[in-house]
């Protein structure tokens, strides 16, 4: 280990290394130069930061004669420094911008397309399939009383419908404390309308509709599409004509419907609408699980007692209504195994079906 060295000796030191910074910038061209420069003499491992080690050896007089030469040494690099990065970033900010420099002769930059989610192309197609046949749109809350969503329309107190495992409610707040819930069906609508007008009543409600359920074929949140039609002499034969003219127009070509007996609390009869596969035209397919048959959703006759909640008298009017799943009839027309795949938000997949359009 060598000997410390005495005050003579490390001024010596610094002068030398003072006439070594008097050349140090002369071959600096670029912010990377500058960069090594900056760590080899101005780092923690520069000879500035290895001479002040040794101060420690020196008399407390002779100290100050070291770390003022030393100092003033670190501010004239420094200095220096700092003038050389101030010009080097602007020279090198000015080249990129030379080289980005845009062409106002070019042609410009396509945006990207646009694409309609499925389930809107399903619900304008539909839309504009009943509005040729005389039907209007209504809408309608999606936060509805329970009046609207089932005591109008026919449902028992102890209906399942009515289960909290099944629906969701919402705590009533202000002046009126009694639940409400999330809308179970766009049924509501049609008593809004109901008692809103006098018949005749043309009409067919989509929008968002929520239930507790969640897999494959069923979603929280959903999309529905109902009818209405209230007017004399009604009759099935009414409903079913004009569902199979939907059914035919919404897949492009005529298929068979029928009308499978069933229940619903606010129809009376009530049916279920089965279609003709369209997949197989009723021969048998794994997606009709070979009865050749696909059902689409439930209609029936208006129940006298939803007239007469909505102040229409049932001897003088007749009506029919029926409902489907949006969704539902989208993964029918695009042949989609996985209703989820709708609420991902993946393009690759939204992009497939067709491009926006202006309403």
């Amino acid at each position: 280990m060598s000997a410390p060295k005495n005050l003579a000796e490390l001024l010596n030191d610094l002068d030398k290394l003072q006439a070594q910074a008097t050349g140090l910038f002369e071959t600096v061209a670029t912010t990377a130069d500058l960069e090594k420069i900056r760590v080899d003499w101005l780092g923690k491992k520069s000879p500035l930061s290895e001479i002040m080690k040794q101060v420690g050896g020196l008399s407390p007089a002779e100290r100050p004669n070291v770390g003022a030469r030393a100092n003033e040494i670190r501010g004239q690099i420094q200095t220096r420094f700092d003038e050389l990065e101030t010009r080097l970033k602007a020279q090198e900010i000015s080249a990129k911008l030379a080289a980005d420099k845009v062409d106002v002769t070019l042609a410009g930059r396509r945006p990207g397309t646009l694409h309609a989610h499925p389930v809107q192309i399903v619900q304008d197609e539909l839309v504009d399939i009943f509005r040729s046949c005389g039907f209007v749109v209504e809408v309608g809350p999606e936060v509805e009383h329970e009046f609207y969503n089932f005591d109008a329309l026919n449902f028992p107190h102890n209906h399942p419908a009515r289960a909290l495992q099944d629906t969701f409610f919402v705590k009533g707040e202000g002046s009126d404390p009694a639940p409400v819930v999330l809308r179970t069906h766009t049924s509501p609508v049609q008593v809004r309308t109901m008692l809103a007008q006098k018949p005749p009543i043309r009409m067919v409600c989509p929008g968002r509709v929520y239930r507790a359920d969640y897999d494959a074929t069923h979603s929280p949140m959903f999309h529905q599409i109902e009818g209405l039609l209230v007017d004399k002499d009604v009759t099935m034969a009414d409903l079913k004509g004009i569902l199979k003219e939907m059914v035919s127009r919404f897949f492009g070509f005529e298929l068979k419907v029928r009308l499978r007996p069933s229940f619903f609390p606010f129809t009376e009869p009530s049916a279920e609408v089965d279609i003709e596969c369209h997949f197989c035209r009723g021969k048998g397919c794994k997606t009709c699980k070979n009865s050749g048959w696909i059902e689409i959703g439930g209609c029936g006759m208006v129940d006298p007692e939803v007239f007469k909640s909505c102040g229409i008298d049932p001897e003088t009017y007749q009506g029919f209504a029926f409902g489907m799943g949006l969704e539902r009839m989208a993964m029918l027309k695009y042949d989609v195994n996985d209703l989820r795949t709708y609420f991902e938000s993946d393009h690759r997949f939204i992009s497939q079906f067709g491009r926006w359009r202006q309403s």
